[in-house]
């Protein structure tokens, strides 16, 4: 464990250089990762390394997206991503021709570009849905905003027909056809500090607050069901588990996937 009055030093430092407020994320998580990153950097000081990167935009922006973990891919959990499209989507539409949608920790797009190909399949390339893809990380954000590149890796596990449809190819990797970028709204946002928008349909907020402390999971998750039009889903990562959910208005619509009571 980092000493009490040095990680009090450190959680200041970051919060001022890269906006992150460390307060709120479990603590033997980030020391572990602050003191791997520490390792990695050649430093065995904290107030050496800080002074070493004040000045450097682009070590600050490495520090900030090793904390932000910048994890994804596309359809990741399939399973859930198909109790999307053939349960969720369905129920959602009935009704509503023009869904709002919001991927909200969108790294750099592999979730919202999930969620463009899904509905794209599913009401046509033409119909016109509201996608708003947030991120703190700047840098992922320019990746989503982008289009790519995207790895082999990344999309190999992409049906062939979603690749081939979707996708183009370039020397540096893979980019979405340039259509699909413009289904999307991208925006930096501050999920602890920034106000949500509103009246949404569906909210994909996956593998984002297990990072975080009870209370502000429990905050955010406030937050959400707020966010939801009546009848709305929060579909959340394949691990987590909304504790209470119906105190916080919320019910059971299937594993990862919570309903905004009427």
């Amino acid at each position: 464990m980092i000493e009490a009055r040095e990680y009090i030093f450190i959680k200041h430092k970051i919060l001022t250089l890269t906006g992150v407020d460390l307060n709120c994320y479990k603590t033997p998580q980030v020391q572990r990762r602050l003191k791997t990153y520490l390792i990695r950097s050649g430093q065995t000081d904290w107030h050496r390394f800080f002074r070493d990167i004040r000045d450097d935009p682009t070590a600050v922006s490495k520090l900030k997206d090793y904390l932000t973990i910048n994890v994804s891919s596309f359809f990741r959990d399939t399973d859930k991503f198909d109790y999307l499209q053939d349960t969720i989507l369905p129920e959602l539409l009935r009704g509503h021709r023009q869904l709002r949608v919001w991927s909200a920790g969108c790294s750099k797009g592999h979730e919202p570009y999930s969620l463009a190909m899904m509905l794209s399949e599913a009401t046509g390339f033409y119909h016109q849905h509201y996608i708003l893809a947030t991120d703190i990380d700047r840098s992922a954000l320019d990746h989503t905003e982008a289009g790519g590149p995207y790895t082999e890796e990344e999309v190999s596990k992409l049906p062939p027909s979603l690749l081939e449809r979707y996708f183009r190819r370039a020397d540096d990797g893979y980019y979405v056809i340039d259509r699909l970028p413009r289904q999307l709204t991208v925006r930096y946002q501050n999920l602890l500090s920034d106000p949500f928008e509103e009246a949404f349909d569906l909210i994909v907020c996956r593998n984002v607050v297990i990072y975080f402390t009870t209370e502000v999971k429990e905050r955010l998750y406030r937050r959400f069901h707020q966010a939801l039009r009546s009848g709305g889903i929060l579909f959340v990562g394949g691990t987590e588990v909304i504790p209470k959910a119906t105190d916080l208005g919320l019910e059971t619509a299937g594993i990862s996937f919570y309903r905004r009571r009427a």
